[in-house]
């Protein structure tokens, strides 16, 4: 319809004009007419002529009448500006601008253009006439930017990166809750407000909670401390083997005191985000000093307290400063302890441990034989034992277990009774565990041939002999050809009494039991048939002699001098030196332990059937077998 309209409008228009073309001559006069006013200045004229039609217009004198329009400063006064204002809006008035203000400002290009003057010419022209339509489509072309305009952008989208990166740094360094939510969670809180452990919890430490005590009253009663002007330390180092009961005591000072008890390890303060560690040693200090008088218990404190060294990352060092910073700077009026925990003191950084921060250094080691009955009785309280189950022959049974290893054995004793069906807990199940600990499970599936059995219990039957009959060797506790773990076949010692130092005399019946096995293959079955079995007791037998030379002192040709062994500094002589002792050693061992086993070879054929046919035997039975008498 509008295609329609506006043909009937150009074929109007047409009409009007003497003929359907201007000739050449009249429009190029009339353009050379335009031209020459425009360059004159009579911009008003060239308007004026134009839209009054006096004269028939042409591409030409359209171009003058836009330049005229310009120089005079009237596009927008002109019908094309209003129609293409119009158009551009997309409304009906815009269209109908389009209908009349194109055709009344360019109708005389669309009347040279229309062909034959006739309805179809005028349709087409006026078709044509329209932006955007099929016939007149509009085309866009995107321009590359200069150097100037990419350099431009490149540094406001750095500089827009920079704005908001920083903005979001102040926001994570701030201590609210998106700090908070991101970095670390909620803010340090006490582990226990009511600790209910207490010092008859812990056994088998008395010396430990005795260094403890005054910690204890002073967080009673501070103002007892404070009021004389005394200070007492600001941080506690526990130091000791694994499961010795570090982390109990810290529990049982806080509930010896009442006051809060904050727990963390380490390995807490250290994260991928430098910075963050020492966040968090400031908030938990922070929440310390608000919950004051309080507790403060660092566990594995060498995970974050280790020697500085230069090659460590910034973030490990600025939590080690940060915590630095924290034990040295608040005041002991504060009622904040510190006690901290650790496997291996030697690591630690000596700022850490110097005066002022941890003052004292608080050992615990693995309990006595007293300390281990004790341990044992707290922690068979809730499991049902007979009545002939003797808690002090446990405990002499067991030299060197920690407090966690005693926790362990009656929890496995506990499941082995249950296994089995029985109303309580008997002697046989702790000795269950005790072998179970000590020597690992039983490979119950695993097939031997007669051959290896029979291997096996000789060779396990030398070491059991050279034990009982060699002068300062630790008794022997059981004896087995029972797989367990890596190993065919065991023989177990245990010291009758906690060793706190050990004599050259047992030191040297160590070695001769470690060689006890390789000579009763060789006495039994030929030099061609000892097998490789003996490689562990080798090692072991090496490890020992070596010690004795280079650490103990115990070798007239070394000397009494301590040697590095392992050292760069070693000289050639002094290593070879060495190695000749220790060999000597090594061989003056095995002669003895030939010279028993060929001796009392018939005790080691005793032996080896019983373990043929039972698989296991007790050292009382043992010294039965061989006509030893007990102690």
């Amino acid at each position: 319809m509008r295609a329609r309209a506006l043909a009937r409008a150009l074929a109007r228009r047409a009409s009007t004009t003497t003929t359907t073309r201007m000739t050449s001559t009249s429009a190029s006069s009339s353009g050379e007419s335009f031209r020459e006013l425009n360059a004159r200045g009579e911009h008003a004229r060239v308007i004026a002529m134009y839209e009054s039609r006096s004269v028939e217009a042409s591409e030409r004198d359209t171009a003058e009448y836009l330049k005229a329009l310009v120089h005079a400063n009237r596009v927008h006064e002109s019908a094309l500006a209003a129609a293409v204002h119009r158009g551009a809006t997309g409304t009906e008035s815009a269209r109908s601008a389009l209908n009349t203000g194109i055709i009344n400002s360019l109708g005389s290009i669309f009347t040279q253009r229309g062909v034959g003057g006739g309805e179809a010419g005028a349709a087409a022209a006026a078709a044509s006439a329209v932006l955007g339509s099929e016939k007149n489509p509009l085309y866009t072309q995107q321009l590359e930017p200069t150097f100037k305009a990419q350099l431009w952008r490149t540094v406001r989208t750095l500089g827009t990166a920079f704005i908001v990166l920083s903005g979001i740094g102040a926001l994570l360094e701030d201590r609210g809750g998106m700090s908070k939510a991101i970095l670390g969670g909620e803010s340090a809180k006490p582990q226990q407000t009511a600790p209910l452990t207490r010092f008859d919890d812990v056994k088998g430490v008395d010396e430990a909670k005795a260094e403890l005590v005054e910690i204890v009253e002073y967080l009673k009663e501070p103002e007892r401390f404070t009021k004389l002007g005394g200070k007492l330390p600001k941080g506690l180092l526990l130091v000791g083997p694994p499961g010795t009961g570090k982390t109990m005591l810290a529990k049982a000072v806080a509930g010896e005191a009442g006051v809060p008890f904050f727990y963390t390890s380490g390995s807490e303060f250290e994260e991928m985000f430098v910075g963050v560690g020492a966040r968090r040693v400031r908030d938990l200090f922070k929440a310390a000093k608000q919950n004051a008088p309080c507790i403060i218990f660092i566990d594995e404190i060498d995970a974050v307290g280790a020697a500085r060294n230069p090659k460590d990352q910034q973030n490990t060092r600025m939590t080690l400063n940060q915590l630095l910073t924290e034990l040295d700077g608040f005041k002991a009026s504060e009622g904040v302890i510190v006690l901290a925990a650790t496997n291996t003191p030697g690591m630690l950084d000596k700022a850490l441990i110097r005066p002022g921060r941890f003052d004292r250094t608080v050992s615990v080691p693995n309990p006595d034989v007293g300390g281990r009955r004790d341990i044992l009785r707290v922690h068979a309280r809730g499991v049902k034992f007979d009545e002939n189950v003797d808690f002090d022959v446990v405990a002499r049974g067991t030299p060197g277990f920690s407090g966690a290893d005693l926790a362990n054995l009656i929890n496995i004793a506990a499941l082995k009774a249950a296994l089995d069906g029985v109303a309580s807990v008997g002697a046989k199940h702790l000795d269950f565990a005790k072998d179970r600990i000590l020597m690992g499970a039983e490979r119950t599936s695993a097939i031997l041939t007669p051959e290896n059995r029979k291997l096996t219990a000789y060779h396990e039957g030398g070491h059991a002999l050279v034990a009982l009959r060699t002068k300062g060797a630790r008794p022997v506790h059981k004896a087995t050809i029972v797989p367990r773990g890596q190993a065919l076949g065991m023989v177990m010692q245990l010291p009758e009494k906690d060793e706190l130092q050990m004599t050259r005399r047992q030191l040297l019946a160590m070695l001769d039991v470690t060689m006890g096995g390789r000579v009763a293959e060789e006495l039994i079955f030929g030099s061609d048939e000892i097998t490789t079995g003996a490689s562990s007791d080798l090692q072991q037998a090496t490890r020992l002699a070596r010690e004795m030379v280079t650490r103990y002192g115990m070798s007239d040709t070394v000397g009494l001098a301590s040697q590095d062994y392992a050292s760069d500094e070693l000289s050639s002589e002094t290593r070879q030196l060495i190695e000749i002792e220790v060999k000597a050693m090594l061989d003056a061992a095995y002669k003895r332990a030939k010279d028993l086993l060929t001796k009392h070879e018939g005790d080691l054929h005793a032996i080896a059937r019983r373990l043929l046919d039972s698989e296991s035997l007790s050292g009382n039975e043992l010294k039965e077998l061989c006509g030893i008498a007990s102690a």
